[in-house]
């Protein structure tokens, strides 16, 4: 009994052990974060292998063919009635060296080719780098946001349910009616479900940040520095357009497609052109003389075959690849402009809110609920106060997490986080 009483307290410790990791709080900068990103995150990790992929068959592509060897020999001599019968007068044997030599350049063509294909892999990994890097970074901030929406709603809720307490007490005593007790109690149960709402929001954004930094066993609270982005009014929309010519690895993938698809119909032209084979070979007794030495030379005569389908292929790929490179240029166009639009606006509408609004309407709210308690106030005024810093909160913090939304979306779409490094 003693030794299962040790064993049940070991797990419990254990388990009690588990559930508080669980519950783990990190904070955690923006740098930090993209840190741990980059070192843990699985599907990183994973699509760099294909780079890796990529340049193994650069080096197959520089293998030159590997040369022939054939031997013959007699398995049975009938005349000498003699089984493998090669060394003596009366034998047979055969040696055959042989060597494919490629022409028109097939080999330079094809090594072209696979150093492409390691170029596109890295634009696939550098692409998904940016993608999965602005899911990090949008979330950092929503979680930030939605953090604070969180805590203003928790200090809301721990007013009201006092004042709930005191009102529910001077209900009792006949002190106030029953309608405003329910109305306060109304209040605050609204208060809570909308907590429990936007909690759960965080929630969500909490796990996407957790299966981004591979860590399931903390919560993150982000901190952020937001104070020296500049002014997106002031930035030029055509140094944007240029910034992501340079480093938008999508269109960077389409550049190297459509170039891909141009060594192609090389490689496809020069396949037309037959391979040579040469060799040499050594016959014992089977030839003309004994002991013949003879050159080899073979070579596929294109009368039939000259690659013409795989030729007309890679052409039209060509014609195919460029209007896709122009689609892929409009997209990113449009992006950068639609972007560069949103985060003015919001930019500018986020600078018009005076930096104290938040602190002057937060000290009032213990005022307020003192003058309540003295009935300087009535329970009416109470409760629109409460519901319009309610709703100035949370549209103060929306405002600011759209702002950094928008920044981030329009450092997405230039491909550099350049406004906010």
């Amino acid at each position: 009994m003693t030794g299962k009483r040790n064993l049940l307290f070991v797990i419990g410790l254990l388990i009690t052990g588990t559930c508080l990791h669980a519950q783990d709080s990190i904070h955690i900068t923006l740098p930090q974060a993209e840190k741990q990103f980059l070192e843990r995150n699985l599907a990183l990790l994973a699509e760099k292998y294909n780079i890796s992929l990529a340049q193994a068959e650069v080096i197959q592509a520089r293998l030159y063919n590997n040369p022939n060897l054939s031997l013959q020999g007699a398995v049975y001599n009938p005349e000498t009635k003699q089984w493998a019968d090669v060394g003596s007068q009366s034998g047979q044997y055969a040696i055959q060296l042989q060597q494919l030599i490629m022409l028109a350049g097939k080999r330079n063509k094809q090594v072209k080719l696979a150093r492409t294909e390691v170029a596109m892999a890295e634009n696939q990994f550098f692409d998904l780098l940016r993608t999965l890097g602005f899911s990090l970074r949008s979330n950092f901030y929503k979680a930030y946001y939605l953090q604070n929406s969180v805590r203003a709603f928790k200090l809301q809720v721990e007013t009201l349910e006092k004042l709930n307490d005191n009102y529910t007490t001077l209900q009792a005593k006949g002190v106030i009616s029953l309608k405003d007790a329910v109305r306060v109690r109304s209040l605050l149960y609204s208060l809570k479900a909308e907590q429990t709402a936007i909690q759960n929001d965080l929630n969500d954004v909490e796990a996407e940040l957790q299966l981004l930094l591979r860590n399931n066993l903390a919560v993150f609270i982000p901190e952020p520095d937001t104070k020296n982005i500049p002014a997106i009014k002031d930035l030029s929309l055509q140094m944007l357009l240029d910034t992501a010519y340079a480093n938008r690895q999508d269109l960077q993938l389409a550049r190297n497609t459509h170039r891909y698809s141009e060594q192609n119909y090389a490689l496809q032209k020069a396949l037309a052109v037959p391979d040579l084979t040469v060799g040499a070979a050594f016959d014992k007794r089977g030839s003309y003389v004994t002991n013949s030495s003879l050159l080899n030379v073979a070579m596929d005569l294109p009368f039939f075959n000259r690659n013409q389908g795989h030729i007309k292929a890679a052409k039209l790929s060509i014609e195919q690849n460029k209007l896709l490179l122009e689609q892929q240029t409009a997209t990113v166009e449009n992006e950068v402009r639609t972007a560069y639009i949103k985060a003015v606006t919001t930019d500018n509408l986020n600078r018009s809110v005076d930096p104290a609004f938040r602190g002057q309407f937060e000290s009032l709210l213990n005022s307020v609920m003192e003058h309540l308690l003295k009935k300087e106030i009535s329970l009416l005024e109470f409760t629109d106060f409460y519901d319009s810093y309610k709703q100035n909160i949370l549209q103060l913090n929306d405002v600011q997490n759209n702002r950094m939304q928008a920044v981030e979306t329009l450092n997405y779409a230039i491909g550099k986080n350049l406004l906010n490094n």
